[in-house]
């Protein structure tokens, strides 16, 4: 049985971002890390708070969700930021690096373009702090047509709160149950 996708950003999500006076929240601690294609006395300075690692842990050991990082962290999610929280290596959605000025080229996220093809037909939560109308509308058509999809949006200076895993499993937990082997029931991309 394939349970459907929990899509994560990171920036917004997991880091949250400062306030107007450079604060971050109290239960976030510093992290230096280094991406992929950054030099080692370049790195990148990130707040994690470590309670996400054991609440995610808790949402992916439901088995009612199959946890995918969403972000443009791209393998780095899995390799720098999923360690940090006691993460296991999860799988990622392999999105692009466009040459954009703003999050919302199209009047919506970047990366929904990316998502639906990467999905499918396969139902998803997604977690992103950066959604427009344009994509809950998207979000809406797909669920009418049958793959259910929500999307949570977290405040970009909070970040991920337990009431939004709550949210996540209390959906996944009144969806019907799909075969794996059903025609659609997983998405085209499955190696990401």
């Amino acid at each position: 049985m394939r349970p459907p996708y929990l899509l994560v950003d990171i920036d917004g999500v997991l880091i949250p971002f400062p306030d107007a006076d450079g604060s971050t929240p109290a239960t976030h601690a510093r992290h230096d890390v280094v991406p992929t294609g950054r030099s080692v006395d370049d790195p990148v300075t990130v707040w994690l708070n470590q309670a996400h690692g054991p609440m995610l842990m808790e949402v992916i050991r439901t088995g009612l969700v199959t946890l995918v990082w969403c972000t443009s962290w791209r393998q780095d999610a899995t390799t720098l930021i999923g360690p940090l929280l006691g993460l296991p290596p999860l799988p990622y959605v392999d999105l692009p690096r466009p040459e954009i000025t703003t999050s919302h080229p199209n009047g919506y996220l970047w990366k929904r373009d990316h998502v639906d093809a990467w999905l499918g037909d396969a139902p998803a939560v997604w977690i992103d702090d950066d959604f427009t109308s344009l994509d809950h509308a998207w979000a809406a058509e797909r669920t009418a047509r049958g793959v259910a999809t929500l999307l949570l949006q977290p405040d970009p200076h909070v970040g991920l709160q337990a009431e939004h895993l709550a949210e996540v499993l209390a959906w996944a937990g009144h969806l019907p149950v799909v075969p794996a082997s059903e025609p659609g029931a997983s998405p085209g991309a499955e190696a990401a």
